[in-house]
């Protein structure tokens, strides 16, 4: 049964083939074995670097007594969430109807039809009131499924029932106003931690985790909204999670004064650092995170592994942060955490773009190029056999999981940023072609063209989270396009989705944050800055990269001709006259006139 899991392109899924339980990677094949035997349906989510779910791996999945009730009366999905984020997603809204305490490891059981009717997170091998033993759980699962087979499949309906309806709900008005926008970015600065920064809700102990909550953070830095200098405190207590030696961030602080972190590292947190620290002025905080991308997270491959594990082994234990409570010194010594060295389409994409926007505003060539040669690895290496966009990929294994929205978008995105540093088109009609292969005829509900059947009916959430949803990915992605001069097509579409979404996200901005940073830089006129010259290390580039704007581009003259006729028309007529490299400012759609002296470029 193990073969099931070990040619996976998940480590999280490699890791459980050696399990005794007979685990089915997440598809079709696993339902229908329960629809043929009439069991329910086991479904734990989880990722590798969860030290959690390392424990349940630990003390039940690996148990004998444990693996063989499992396999008599239950069919048992293991999937990975990052590989599959559209199902953990579904199974997250479902298991809020069992518990408030959500998160990984997820344990959901399903009737045969994938419908959620009990879920729960970790359950420990014996009872620690008030939560049951995991072998109890699945104990009373099968007798509700033996002896009240009605009530179970009337609460898996209602479940679904209820998911459906708040799958369709969308509010299809007008993007926010300037007034809204600023009211969201006041209810946002109103959860600000006075004492220790950072975000808490009000009345908080000591005891309540504190995440960095980045997305919000970028929310907050909009020029529309005027709410920089919170973001900046946040900036700076978020710094505190980072780690002295190699610059990497923690995953989220155990404790409201930022102490004792979770210490997972993930990609998405550290590209997102990046660009918040070079927003808030703290190039310090962003080189180190920089840092932590090139050094440790990027693989040989040239793509990004998607985080690396808090757990090591420690004379000869498994160690929680062990490793990282040693100085640089004793470090040496030690074998580091392992990576998850799964390179996620759409993770790979925020990192992309935060390091060609890092090694522009820094100076750092170096980071342009790291980004150039991850888009270039994912480009090669992250396309099924049908020449599809696929969610991830290890070792040169492709995974079977199709990309979601997020990841077109991430990846569009960052695409975008890398054509502006580097001035190749070829970056920029990538870009293109991903938005538009999710555009779809109602523009305010795009969708990745290949979506696993048992979830197609559920459009992408619009909930930002640790990272930008699918929504929100597709929207800064299209108003990249827009910004870059690709058509008025892109800034429709982006209106259509942030005012599909604009109710939800007003009424909860701490949990809309990136959505809401689309909707704040969509309502204010652009500017967009290019420069034309032969010299990308000239003093008028370099002073060009350090303004503020929504588009900073630097290119060659072949480079801006290539643009224009690829249909980025920001890009027409930009020349440098006699050789002379020149920069070209346009405001408030309105261009100044060009100008070759660095002083002349103004703030």
């Amino acid at each position: 049964m193990a073969s099931r899991l070990e040619d996976s392109a998940s480590p999280y899924l490699r890791a459980h083939a050696a399990n005794p339980v007979a685990w089915f990677p997440w598809g079709e094949e696993a339902f229908a074995e329960a629809r043929r035997r009439d069991v329910p349906v086991l479904i734990s989510i989880g990722y590798s670097t969860c030290h959690w779910c390392h424990v349940m791996a630990r003390e039940s999945f690996s148990d004998p007594q444990t693996a063989r009730e499992l396999n008599e009366g239950f069919v048992s999905v293991k999937v990975d969430r990052e590989e599959h984020p559209d199902v953990d997603e579904a199974y997250l809204a479902a298991a809020s109807a069992f518990t408030r305490s959500l998160g990984w490891p997820l344990t959901v059981f399903a009737t045969p039809e994938g419908r959620a009717f009990f879920a729960g997170t970790y359950f420990p091998p014996t009872p620690r009131p008030p939560v049951p033993a995991f072998r109890q759980v699945l104990a009373a699962v099968r007798e509700a499924w033996s002896e009240r087979r009605a009530e179970v499949d009337d609460t898996a309906a209602a479940v679904a029932d209820a998911l459906r309806a708040a799958s369709t709900a969308r509010s299809d008005r007008e993007p926010p106003t300037a007034a809204e926008l600023s009211e969201a970015a006041e209810r946002v600065v109103a959860q600000e931690d006075p004492v220790y920064g950072g975000f808490a809700p009000p009345g908080a102990g000591m005891d309540v985790p504190k995440f960095p909550a980045l997305p919000a953070v970028g929310f907050l830095q909009a020029p529309a909204v005027a709410a920089a200098d919170a973001a900046a405190r946040a900036v700076s207590a978020i710094g505190r999670l980072q780690d002295p030696i190699d610059g990497g961030l923690f995953r989220y602080a155990t404790r409201r004064d930022w102490t004792v972190p979770h210490y997972e590292r993930m990609l998405t947190d550290n590209a997102q650092l990046i660009v918040v620290a070079l927003d808030a002025g703290r190039e310090d905080i962003a080189r180190a995170a920089a840092g932590f991308l090139v050094e440790t997270l990027q693989q040989p491959s040239g793509g990004f592994a998607a985080a690396q594990d808090s757990e090591s082994w420690i004379e000869g234990e498994r160690s929680e942060g062990g490793y990282f409570a040693r100085d640089a010194d004793a470090r040496e010594d030690l074998e580091p955490p392992a990576l998850d060295a799964k390179v996620v389409t759409g993770w790979n994409g925020l990192a992309i773009g935060a390091l060609a926007r890092a090694g522009l505003r820094l100076h750092a060539p170096e980071l342009v190029e790291a980004a150039r040669w991850a888009a270039d690895a994912v480009l090669e290496t992250n396309v099924d056999a049908q020449g599809r966009l696929a969610r991830a990929s290890l070792d040169e294994i492709v995974s079977g999981a199709p990309a979601v929205l997020e990841d077109y978008g991430l990846l569009a995105a960052g695409l975008a940023e890398l054509a502006a540093a580097t001035g190749d088109v070829a970056y920029a009609q990538a870009a293109r072609d991903l938005v538009d292969a999710c555009t779809t005829d109602d523009p305010a509900r795009p969708q990745a063209p290949v979506r696993d059947g048992a979830l197609a009916g559920i459009p992408s959430s619009a909930s930002d989270g640790d990272h930008p949803s699918g929504p929100s990915s597709y929207a800064a992605a299209a108003l990249r396009l827009w910004l870059l001069g690709a058509g008025e097509r892109y800034r429709d579409a982006v209106a259509a989705v942030i005012g599909a979404h604009a109710g939800a996200a007003l009424r909860e901005p701490l949990a809309h944050g990136a959505l809401l940073r689309v909707a704040a830089d969509l309502s204010v006129p652009p500017r967009q800055l290019v420069v034309v010259g032969d010299d990308p290390a000239g003093s008028l580039a370099l002073t060009a990269s350090t303004r503020r704007a929504d588009v900073v581009a630097l290119t060659t003259p072949a480079q801006a001709e290539a643009f224009a006729a690829a249909g980025f028309a920001l890009f027409e007529g930009k020349t440098a006259p006699g050789g002379t490299p020149t920069a070209y400012d346009c405001r408030a759609f309105a261009c100044r006139l060009p100008v070759t002296d660095p002083r002349d470029v103004q703030p």
